[in-house]
């Protein structure tokens, strides 16, 4: 049987941590942040973690 290809959007986009959760990005980083609060930008620097429910099924894509 040949090997299960890795999706490579996914690849880029998340990361598996140690303990077996997988972080995103956040949205809305790119550029005109001077129209967003400092709140706004402060809380899209701190990581993001994927929904429990949805992490199976990126893990299976990252492989």
């Amino acid at each position: 049987m040949p090997k299960m290809k890795s999706v490579k959007g996914a690849v880029k986009r998340f990361k598996v941590k140690k303990n077996g959760q997988v972080k995103r990005g956040k949205a809305f980083r790119s550029h005109i942040l001077t129209k967003q609060d400092a709140q706004t930008r402060r809380d899209q620097n701190s990581p993001a973690v994927v929904a429990a429910a949805d992490a199976k099924n990126i893990k299976a894509m990252i492989n």
